[in-house]
């Protein structure tokens, strides 16, 4: 094993409950190796989900990607940061270009597309990838997760099917 690996493990055993010892074993990872694509990953989750800065978590994952495109650890994340930004044409690119790629767990991207879809309101076309990604899940981690999303969409179709039917009613009456 590699001293960057070493380096890397402790980032991971650390992040994200000791965000300074993570901080710290992901400086020596990346003072061993500056094109670890894994580091870069993680202070790319650090920036976006405990720093809110969408921006410069952005530049992690970009810089890793340039390091090496097939890096499978990154697009989930990128991705996720780039629906929190409300980038969601690059959002949209990047899904599209990640289930292309030999080796990516679809069934993680395609709830990320189920993600994308719901932030922009288009709860039909998230149900319909819901299909999608029970399709491509092949182990039951991701059972819970597809249900409860599955579940949430479906209320949101119907307050909208709801709300619809209000304001047909109300055309109506006037």
């Amino acid at each position: 094993m590699k001293t960057v690996d070493k380096y890397l493990f402790q980032a991971l055993d650390n992040y994200p409950y000791s965000l300074e010892e993570t901080i710290e074993s992901l400086d020596y990872a990346l003072s061993y190796d500056d094109k670890s694509t894994m580091a870069l990953c993680l202070y790319g989750q650090v920036f976006s989900d405990q720093l809110l800065k969408y921006e410069e978590a952005k530049e992690y994952f970009e810089k890793a990607l340039s390091i090496n495109i097939y890096a499978l650890e990154v697009y989930p994340f990128y991705i996720h940061t780039l629906i929190l930004n409300q980038d969601y044409d690059e959002a949209t690119k990047l899904i599209d270009f990640a289930l292309t790629i030999k080796g990516i767990n679809k069934t993680e991207i395609l709830l990320k597309k189920v993600m994308l879809l719901e932030s922009q309101q288009e709860f039909k076309k998230a149900l319909k990838i819901i299909k999608k990604v029970k399709l491509s899940t092949i182990n039951t981690s991701y059972d819970y997760i597809i249900e409860e999303t599955e579940k949430r969409l479906n209320k949101k179709c119907n307050g909208d099917a709801k709300k619809n039917n209000q304001n047909k009613k109300k055309k109506k009456n006037k």
